[in-house]
């Protein structure tokens, strides 16, 4: 084996591990303490920025407004609520792991689905672009260092989370669950020792920015310009619900019950980031604290140079004055917890585009599982796809957040429509009254999560098209498209095979006439001669093209003076060309017997050195490229192996990802 080869295996072995059988798949599967992490490490993030997004949004219109932060942190709960419940019936109807592209798939049509696709595959590329954005904001406040080089910290945060991933999902999942735990204990023991301080004790706490004001944009708000601004507070908190549907792509992974054991993690994730959201949310009003855009110009009162702190560090940095070990703990933990929340897109997105792949509306290739078992290309794809976006925005979380939650609300909308039309169909045949009683009570609360969200999807549209929401759109439909024409490639291909045979097709063919190529009379020539002949084709000959009249003589020359009786024929070339030639004399011979099949014999050197496939086999590689476009004519390659490939032949073989695990459908089979 080379150097190069056992340098190669050993980074990938080192970084991946080493390869799963296919039949430990299951042995990948996940409980709920584990996937719990997994699937919810996004929507846990999320608590972090959500409640900070709402103070952001309403600082515009001064302290004043401020006031209604409770009332969009307690819709911002009813809806989550709502969702979560929505979703318990989701997996439990539809447990195959289709989640929303499923649903609506099944029950609006195919449009729909692809719909809920595009809308799916874009934000999840905008979450693991908005988390790791925002999780260097975080520290790059207390590591200067990050700050500076803010890009280049995004582009390796994501390339180490892929190759976490590439390392199969359950390894993936123990190396979150520290960090998700870590920040649910961190942030409810902040909670319950400041509200325990305050109501309890009786202590006053007070936070940093508690005595600042606040310099209004927009002053004396009324009517329909506070109402928006309100509005626009409620869109931005609901990033909140980001990462919820994930849990419904994601039922495959769990141990069985599978449906069972993905409602309860459901249940868990809604219990918990409710609890943190209000929680925050009454703690930061109850210690005045205050977040704003620029706090060099909207922060009257504070010092001059003064870094505003995230609302999260605000609340930990007051509530443990004088136990800096906690906020410190909070602190970590929070950071660690929104660099690792992409990885709920990292489970999401790969598990979706092998179901879109699986019904032809996307490459194969995202259908592959990996050496660990994992769908690697779908983890690189998404990867690549999200470090565009941080380069392209400058890894600014105020830019990448307009463009955030338009997807998966889209997708919460048609997937709550679909359920209803669901349970309304199921009705239509179910005699049984405890059954048609459970599915109205489902139907009822599908009904609910479709107002819900519909509105929501509403108020997001409106408040944020403008400001950058017009991107995600643009890009969904875009990805519609391709989408489309993805699966409008594939059914032609499998129309044009599976069409019935013309007669001329179905026609064998009469005869077979076999050409070998030669440039000169060696080992290779005279080995693919011997092969043409074993064949028995029913006509043979060699061919060479005349572009040097001297070799060509000698050629000539020394064919006439060998033991080989296949006759040789040379072609002129006035031009020096050999492509060209050959497949002018291919055609023709079609032209004069259309019935028979021409077999090309091309002799090829195998090398053992990249270099040396670049000084040889050029002219072959054309001429394959150029003959395999000719209808009735084979392309047979003769390979002769040369001295420097022994260094390969004792090469051991390594599986490339998916060429021994790709999990066929029946559909694929056939192509």
């Amino acid at each position: 084996m080379s150097t190069v080869s056992k340098v190669s295996v050993a980074t990938k072995r080192l970084l991946l591990g080493r390869p799963f059988r296919s039949d430990k798949l299951g042995h990948t599967l996940l409980p709920k303490r584990i996937a719990l992490p997994v699937f919810a490490s996004d929507a846990m993030s999320s608590v972090a920025y959500a409640p900070q997004e709402i103070f952001l949004v309403l600082s515009v219109a001064g302290i004043t407004a401020l006031a209604f932060t409770p009332w969009v942190a307690v819709a911002v709960a009813v809806v989550l609520a709502v969702v979560v419940a929505s979703y318990r019936q989701n997996v439990h109807a539809y447990p195959s792991g289709g989640g929303d592209y499923e649903v609506a798939t099944v029950n609006l049509g195919p449009n729909a689905g692809l719909t809920v696709g595009s809308a799916l595959l874009v934000d999840y590329v905008l979450t693991v672009a908005v988390s790791v954005t925002s999780a260097a904001e975080n520290i790059g406040s207390a590591v200067p260092f990050v700050n500076e080089h803010k890009v280049w910290f995004c582009v390796g945060a994501i390339l180490i989370l892929a190759a976490v991933n590439l390392r199969g999902i359950k390894e993936s999942g123990a190396f979150l669950a520290i960090p998700t735990y870590a920040f649910i204990v961190g942030v409810l023991g902040m909670l319950v020792w400041g509200f325990t301080e305050i109501f309890v004790l009786g202590e006053e706490i007070r936070s940093e920015t508690a005595d600042f004001g606040i310099v209004a944009d927009q002053d004396n708000l009324t009517g329909l310009a506070l109402v928006f601004l309100v509005a626009r507070s409620f869109s931005s908190g609901c990033a909140a619900l980001t990462g919820v549907e994930a849990i419904s792509n994601g039922v495959p992974a769990f141990r069985k019950p599978k449906s069972r054991n993905a409602a309860t993690t459901l249940l868990m994730l809604g219990a918990f980031s409710i609890t943190l959201l209000l929680g925050i949310v009454m703690l930061a009003q109850e210690i005045g604290a205050k977040y704003v855009m620029d706090p060099s110009k909207d922060l009257v009162g504070a010092p001059e140079g003064y870094q505003q702190k995230a609302m999260i560090a605000q609340l930990a940095h007051a509530v443990f004055d004088s136990f800096p070990a906690g906020f410190f703990f909070v602190a970590v933990a929070t950071a660690l917890i929104l660099l690792l929340a992409a990885n709920t897109a990292f489970n999401g997105f790969p598990v979706l585009g092998s179901v879109l792949a699986q019904d032809r509306y996307l490459p194969r290739q995202l259908h592959t599982r990996g050496d660990r078992l994992a769908f690697s290309n779908g983890i690189l794809f998404l990867a690549a796809a999200a470090i565009v976006f941080v380069v392209a925005f400058g890894a600014q979380v105020t830019a990448l957040i307009q463009l955030y939650i338009v997807g998966v609300f889209v997708s919460f909308t048609l997937s709550q429509t679909g359920m209803v039309r669901h349970w309304t169909r199921l009705l239509r045949t179910e005699t049984d009254p405890s059954a048609r009683r459970r599915m109205m009570q489902s139907r009822v609360v599908n009904s609910v999560g479709l107002v819900m969200t519909a509105t929501v999807l509403v108020v997001v549209l409106i408040t944020k098209f403008t400001a950058g929401a017009w991107i995600a759109v643009l890009a969904m439909v875009s990805i519609f498209v391709l989408m489309k024409l993805i699966h409008h490639h594939y059914a032609s291909v499998q129309r044009e095979l599976d069409r019935a045979e013309t007669d001329d097709e179905g026609v064998l063919p009469s005869r077979t006439h076999s050409i070998v190529l030669v440039s000169s009379l060696h080992m290779a020539s005279k080995r693919a001669v011997r092969y043409a002949r074993a064949t028995r084709p029913d006509v043979l000959e060699a061919i060479t093209v005349n572009v040097d009249d001297r070799d060509t003589r000698k050629l000539v020359s020394e064919w006439e003076a060998s033991d080989i009786t296949v006759p040789l024929k040379v072609i002129a070339s006035p031009y020096r060309e050999i492509t060209r030639p050959v497949i002018d004399y291919v055609r023709r011979i079609r032209r004069e017997s259309p019935r028979d099949v021409v077999t090309v014999f091309i002799p090829e050197y195998v090398v053992g050195h990249w270099w040396e496939q670049i000084l040889h086999n050029q002219s072959a590689l054309r001429l394959k490229g150029r003959l395999l476009f000719e209808p009735g004519v084979m392309v047979t390659s003769v390979p002769w192996q040369l001295t420097s490939s022994d260094r390969r032949k004792e090469t051991k073989r390594y599986w490339a990802p998916g060429e021994t695990r790709r999990a066929l459908g029946e559909s694929e089979r056939t192509l």
